[in-house]
């Protein structure tokens, strides 16, 4: 039987080893920008059908048949308009992020590319497109990540050295990632606050888990307005924070363009940054620097 990945009920337990995060700091924080927008399931590119989801029409069943132009605006904001939005926010203070990029869609976005190539921030293979991995053959699904570093190396001038694909990856995925032998980590995990090694066919691979629930993504069912989005996030960091002071921890925030990127939303993330900027003893970081640090501070045991 080739390899799967194990199950962990224990983890770190009660005792989870501290992180030595730099300066002493209680929290590592990375927010992360999911750009998918142009790499979706769709009529043109062989589906047969349009993305909906993480949109205004997720959900909604119209009865279109052939491609649903509504829907395909929705996500053409996110790129067009909606990822111009969150680069000014973070931009503007200072703050670094992690793109989630679906190499497909960078490619497609040469004026995106170039914003992405320029501004420091980190990307993470987010796939080839933004696609159901599970459903794909072990071919097709290797053939698909060698793709996907091709096109970023050519797009933002640099190979991915994280790796996390749309939810959710297959049984092959973190072996074929590994195996690939240029990531230094990949973020396929919900199941920790801390990174955390797992062994793969005898070698070990660092895992950086990222979160559903500190994410925008409950616009489309769990929070209707910026305050509820803020309030939720801001418990989530407080909590992290103040448990912090004993043993520090990692949060992820997941943000999508054409959720968060639209004005009545972004207010929320605009208040959340602020917030942020006013605690010391916090690390607002990319997400390759926490992979490297892991690595530095917390090799793999032999």
């Amino acid at each position: 039987m080739t390899w799967q990945p194990e199950r962990d009920f224990v983890g770190y337990g009660p005792n989870p080893p501290d992180p030595e995060w730099p300066n002493g700091a209680r929290l590592a924080i990375n927010f992360v920008m999911n750009y998918e927008e142009g790499s979706e399931p769709s009529v043109q590119d062989g589906e047969g059908h349009t993305e909906l989801g993480l949109s205004e029409a997720h959900g909604l069943n119209q009865g279109v048949r052939g491609r649903d132009l509504a829907g395909e605006g929705m996500f053409e904001y996110g790129s067009r308009v909606g990822f111009w939005r969150l680069m000014r926010l973070f931009q503007e203070r200072h703050l670094p992020m992690t793109v989630f990029g679906c190499a497909l869609a960078i490619e497609r976005n040469p004026l995106a590319a170039e914003a992405i190539r320029t501004s420091g921030f980190d990307v993470c293979c987010h796939g080839w497109r933004w696609i159901k991995h599970f459903e794909l053959t072990e071919d097709e699904e290797r053939d698909h990540i060698r793709r996907a570093i091709a096109s970023l190396q050519k797009t933002v001038g640099e190979r991915p050295y994280g790796w996390y694909c749309r939810y959710g990856p297959s049984v092959n995925t973190r072996r074929l990632v590994a195996e690939e032998g240029g990531f230094l980590y990949d973020s396929d995990s919900y199941a920790d606050e801390l990174p955390f090694w797992q062994s793969v066919r005898g070698k070990p691979h660092l895992v950086v888990p990222y979160s559903l629930t500190h994410n925008d993504g409950k616009y489309a069912g769990s929070v209707g307005t910026s305050d509820q989005w803020f309030g939720f996030v801001k418990d989530g960091f407080d909590m992290l924070y103040k448990e912090g002071a004993k043993q520090p921890k990692m949060m992820s925030v997941g943000l999508h363009m054409r959720l968060i990127g639209h004005p009545a939303r972004a207010v929320g993330l605009e208040r959340l940054l602020d917030y942020v900027k006013q605690h010391e003893d916090v690390w607002v970081t990319r997400r390759i620097d926490i992979a490297r640090h892991w690595l530095d501070k917390h090799p793999a045991r032999e």
